[in-house]
């Protein structure tokens, strides 16, 4: 396959042909996504988002058709009052897995009681702290200060000194940072 000296510069015909398509033989054929699709693809993206399984999103979502009010925003403050969401937005962990591995190791206590199920869902009132141990005070300071700029949301009261947290209201929908149409969700769980 030689090619001449045309084939150099950005008007090669070769090039040009295979240039918008994905390699094998046929290239990519796509078509219109389906509207059961578009709804599946919303209801994988929030799972993901915050580590579910399906049986445990399913939970989340009948609990919330079962309260009064939008079911889909209900769904999503639900979900962003689990335990280990509200350690990773604390700045506690990395991650949402860095965070339920350390409240299932105990270093997170709320109220003054050790949980370590990181699917617990707190309420207004509640108060985070972190295990009295040096080990755990140590993992939390360290990523703290790994990010000394990071600002809390206006649901979460943090006091840095002693890494204790108040819940003073329920999460918003502006305070979820994910693009979704919630709608979608629901009518996908709905059928």
């Amino acid at each position: 396959m030689l090619k001449g000296i045309r084939c150099e510069t950005a008007k090669c015909p070769v090039e040009k042909r295979q240039r918008g398509l994905a390699p094998g033989m046929h290239g990519w054929r796509r078509s219109r996504t389906s509207e059961y699709a578009v709804r599946l693809r919303e209801k994988q993206k929030v799972k993901r988002y915050y580590g579910l399984f399906e049986k445990q999103f399913m939970r989340y979502f009948h609990k919330a058709e079962r309260t009064k009010g939008n079911t889909g925003e209900i769904l999503l403050q639900v979900l962003e009052r689990r335990l280990d969401n509200v350690t990773y937005k604390l700045n506690f962990a990395p991650s949402r897995k860095a965070a339920r591995q350390l409240i299932s190791h105990g270093h997170i206590y709320v109220n003054g009681h050790k949980v370590d199920t990181p699917d617990y869902t707190v309420t207004i009132g509640d108060k985070i702290t972190v295990k009295d141990s040096k080990k755990s005070l140590e993992k939390v300071k360290q990523q703290l200060e790994s990010n000394p700029n990071y600002s809390t949301q206006s649901w979460l009261q943090m006091d840095r000194t002693k890494q204790l947290v108040t819940i003073v209201a329920l999460p918003g929908r502006d305070d979820v940072q994910i693009p979704v149409e919630e709608q979608l969700i629901v009518e996908f769980c709905s059928r």
